[in-house]
């Protein structure tokens, strides 16, 4: 890989991660939104990452190895709701609470999310490291010839 596409590698990995942790913080927001009804209940979402291929190819334009190529990044490729169950509350005096007293709230778990969100704001930190050594490198390597 050149020194030139770690720029854009990095730069694909924190966009992801700015997405990861945009959907972690709206997660927490909701997370004790309560409803009246399971169609109105906030679900947690989650992105869904890829990585980005691109086919590295010989002089006779012949793809190498599996065919596959190399990664050259990651990108979002959605955002998707959680399956898992949402939690149902009996709170009869709840203003929310349908005919059973019954009140739905989303399907967040805190914990999980807190997690998400250090995960995601160390693997930025880290990206952010990767381009500053990058462009350390590149101005060790410009000053090499004076």
């Amino acid at each position: 890989m050149s020194l030139a596409k770690i720029f854009d590698t990095a730069g694909s990995a924190m966009s992801a991660n700015t997405v990861r942790l945009n959907t972690t913080a709206s997660n927490l927001a909701n997370a004790e939104s309560a409803a009246s009804s399971i169609d109105e209940t906030y679900r947690a979402r989650h992105p869904v990452f890829s990585a980005i291929q691109q086919q590295v190819q010989q002089l006779s334009f012949d793809t190498v190895g599996d065919g596959k190529g190399e990664a050259q990044g990651v990108q979002v490729l959605g955002i998707v709701e959680s399956d898992s169950p949402l939690q149902e509350r009996y709170e009869p005096n709840h203003p929310l609470a349908n005919e059973e007293g019954y009140v739905f709230y989303p399907n967040v778990n805190a914990v999980e999310e807190m997690t998400n969100m250090i995960s995601a704001s160390k693997a930025y930190q880290m990206n952010v490291e990767v381009m500053n050594s990058a462009k350390s490198m590149m101005q060790r390597v410009l000053t090499l010839g004076q």
